[in-house]
């Protein structure tokens, strides 16, 4: 950074850019969509994420998901299964299983939106 001649610090040769209130409107509601993620939109359209953050933030905007409130499911840790299967193979493991008896196993590195789209696919049948 350099000192420009009106004594602020700024990077050569660049400039802000200003965006309308359409522009950031409508880069908003891209971010919004199912599946879009923060960072490629904000990389698409050359600006910060936490500039886009910024403005969903102002524009009152947020994912329905994130408003909706999550149901409370009862949750049993059973010991004796665990020891029963242990296996070493199995670290960083976790199995769900649902009230309808289906069974889901997902590894540690399981991507959460992933994971949120199967468990929304089967509570909705």
């Amino acid at each position: 950074m350099s000192v420009g001649n009106d004594g602020d610090f700024a990077p050569v040769g660049r400039k802000r850019r200003s965006w309308t209130r359409d522009e950031k409107r409508r880069i908003v509601e891209e971010s919004l969509e199912d599946g879009a993620s923060i960072a490629e939109v904000a990389r698409r359209h050359e600006l910060n994420a936490n500039l886009l953050f910024t403005w969903r933030r102002k524009l009152g905007v947020e994912r329905s998901e994130q408003n909706a409130p999550m149901g409370i499911v009862p949750v049993t840790i059973a010991s004796e299964l665990a020891a029963e299967g242990h296996c070493p193979d199995a670290a960083g493991q976790m199995e769900i299983v649902l009230s309808e008896g289906d069974r889901i196993i997902v590894w540690a590195d399981v991507e959460t939106a992933a994971l949120t789209r199967v468990l929304k696919a089967l509570s909705g049948r």
